[in-house]
């Protein structure tokens, strides 16, 4: 049985990109930096990440030129969009698929050399072409028509995890906001993780795997400028890896806890022990306790000193060394304060800061998931957690615990 036309894929294409949400927003780095490398290591000025809808082509990341929208009619990649394996053409004017087309004769551009590999989705849906071009002719050996089908590949890795990504962060939003039924969306934002973490970690295992390979390469180390843009895109793969695991592991927080009674003392003398390097580095001044103990997860309560210390010690005034001290306060069950004098966080958003992904300073390098993961697990332990203004300026967060946890 023949594989389906181009034409009679055009739904479930069309439903594929729409997914991908990339037709109206500028090229993400992660795809600029592959379309760079394929213009790079094929030698030549131009390249393009093609995808084909039902009547027009999109160019959603380019090299050597600026993206455009053009007829579906008038695209080399359209011709060619059924093609499994990469199509390699030395001259297009002598090729009957491409003779006639606006981008060879001269109407809309004058291709001769043209290359290009087929972008596959994992459900099997061709959505356009991984493309390089160029005004005279060429060949590509076989290493350069190997690494533009991997290239191809690792595109559409990345279009399945910025979705991915996406998914998981609007689900986690939407649970976090959930206060009310929070036994239940610990159980449904667990499933998710366990259900998503394939999904999300196989194509970013496939980018940071294929740039090691890259970084290997002679023609990448004799190009410094190539061998940067490889750096960047496997630099950007652990970047996002180290940001999955994080999101994963809060998606788990406060699901079950191991209960038990904590000294906090000796808690908050490994949590300095471990933050040694940024309280050196920052000059922060830590006074602690004494704290006494209290019920509940050892390792979940570390987490929330942990977040709360390095916040402190980051977030500073200019010219000021952060003063920190973490006490026992009066007041029902357990009572603890985590007092800095940094800038301090505006009273309309001290509500805002503990939801995932919001940030009180983008000055400051972060992801937004701290107060978010210290807010998750205080709630878990039954607790509370408030902001307040500390005297004279800064920040002073407030954890209310139960004098008890129901075993």
């Amino acid at each position: 049985m023949p594989p389906p036309s181009g034409q009679e894929m055009d739904a479930p294409r069309s439903e594929q990109i729409e997914r991908y949400d990339v037709l109206e927003r500028p090229a993400p780095p992660d795809l600029q930096a592959l379309v760079d490398i394929a213009a790079q290591i094929c030698e030549v000025p131009t390249a393009a990440i093609n995808l084909i809808t039902h009547g027009e082509q999109h160019q959603i990341a380019t090299a050597g030129f600026a993206p455009e929208v053009c007829a579906r009619d008038d695209s080399m990649c359209a011709a060619v969009l059924t093609e499994t394996a990469p199509v390699i053409v030395e001259d297009a004017s002598r090729d009957d698929r491409f003779r006639l087309n606006p981008f060879v004769t001269g109407d809309i551009g004058e291709v001769r050399f043209y290359a290009s590999a087929p972008l596959v989705t994992p459900a099997g849906v061709t959505i356009g072409r991984l493309c390089v071009f160029d005004s005279v002719t060429r060949v590509l050996d076989t290493t350069q028509a190997d690494t533009l089908e991997l290239l191809a590949r690792r595109v559409v890795d990345v279009l399945e995890l910025r979705l991915r990504t996406r998914q998981l962060e609007e689900s986690l939003l939407e649970l976090t906001h959930t206060r009310d039924e929070l036994h239940r969306s610990n159980e449904q934002l667990t499933h998710f993780a366990s259900q998503v973490s394939h999904d999300l970690m196989n194509p970013l295992a496939g980018i940071i795997a294929s740039a090691e390979c890259l970084a290997t390469e002679q023609a990448v180390r004799d190009d410094p400028v190539l061998e940067a843009q490889v750096r960047n895109v496997f630099d950007s793969g652990r970047r996002m890896e180290a940001m999955a695991v994080e999101i994963l592991r809060h998606a788990g927080l406060g699901a079950r806890l191991d209960k038990r009674t904590v000294d906090l003392d000796r808690l908050l003398r490994e949590v300095r022990l471990d933050l040694a390097d940024l309280l050196d580095r920052t000059r922060t001044t830590l006074e602690v306790g004494p704290l006494g103990e209290v019920e509940g997860d050892p390792r979940q309560l570390y987490s929330v000193f942990l977040n709360l210390l390095s916040n402190a010690a980051k977030f500073t005034r200019p010219g000021v060394p952060p003063r920190v001290s973490v006490r026992r306060a009066v007041g029902e069950g357990v009572r603890l304060e985590v007092v800095d004098h940094g800038p301090g966080i505006r009273p309309e958003r001290r509500r805002e800061v503990f939801r995932l992904f919001a940030r009180a300073d983008h000055r400051v390098p972060g992801s937004g998931i701290g107060l978010a993961t210290v807010h998750r697990i205080v709630t878990a332990h039954g607790g509370v957690v408030t902001l307040a203004e500390t005297p004279g300026g800064g920040t002073t967060v407030v954890l209310d615990l139960p004098a008890s946890i129901n075993r």
